[in-house]
C-alpha cells in the first residue's frame, strides 16, 4: 500500500508546484499577484540565478528525487540501505516550506505589502509531510521484514 501512495506523490508533487502558495501585493486595494513555486522560480531566474537554482533544487528536485528513489526501493530496483540519503533529501525538501513561511512572516512584518497564504502552500506542505511519513513507514516495514 505504501508503494502506491508513494507513486501518487509522484503525481501530486508536480501539481503542487503550480498551485498558488500566496497572493502578494503592495496594497490590498490594488489587487494581489498569485505566486506559485513555478512562478517564483521564473521570477528569480530573471533577477538571481543562484537563488533560482537553490529554490529549484529544494522545491522541485529534492522531493521528486526522494520520492522516486523510495519508489525504486519499494519495487526492489535499489537496495534499502539508502535510507540515510532519503532522510537528507526529506530534510532539504522540508526546509523549503520553512523558507516560504519565513518569507511570508518577514514580508508581513515589514508592513510594506500585503500577503495572503493560499491553498497551494498547504497542498505542497501536505505532499512534503506525506512523503516523510511514507519514508518513515517504509523504513520500518523494510527493517521488520529484514530486507537490506
Amino acid at each position: 500500500m505504501l508503494c502506491y501512495f508513494n507513486l501518487v506523490l509522484l503525481v501530486l508533487f508536480p501539481l503542487s508546484w503550480f498551485a498558488p502558495l500566496m497572493h502578494a501585493g503592495l496594497l490590498p486595494l490594488f489587487g494581489l499577484s498569485q505566486i506559485s513555486i513555478i512562478s517564483g522560480v521564473q521570477s528569480l531566474w530573471q533577477s538571481d540565478i543562484i537563488l533560482a537554482f537553490l529554490v529549484l533544487f529544494f522545491a522541485l528536485i529534492a522531493p521528486m528525487l526522494k520520492t522516486a528513489l523510495l519508489a525504486l526501493m519499494h519495487f526492489g530496483v535499489l537496495p534499502t540501505r539508502g535510507f540515510s540519503l532519503l532522510a537528507l533529501l526529506g530534510k532539504l525538501a522540508m526546509d523549503d516550506v520553512f523558507l516560504i513561511a519565513l518569507y511570508i512572516v518577514i514580508f508581513k512584518g515589514v508592513g510594506l505589502g500585503h500577503v495572503e497564504t493560499a491553498w497551494g502552500l498547504y497542498f505542497f506542505s501536505f505532499c512534503i509531510l506525506a512523503s516523510l511519513a511514507v519514508q518513515a513507514l517504509s523504513q520500518r516495514e523494510f527493517h521488520q521484514s529484514g530486507l537490506p
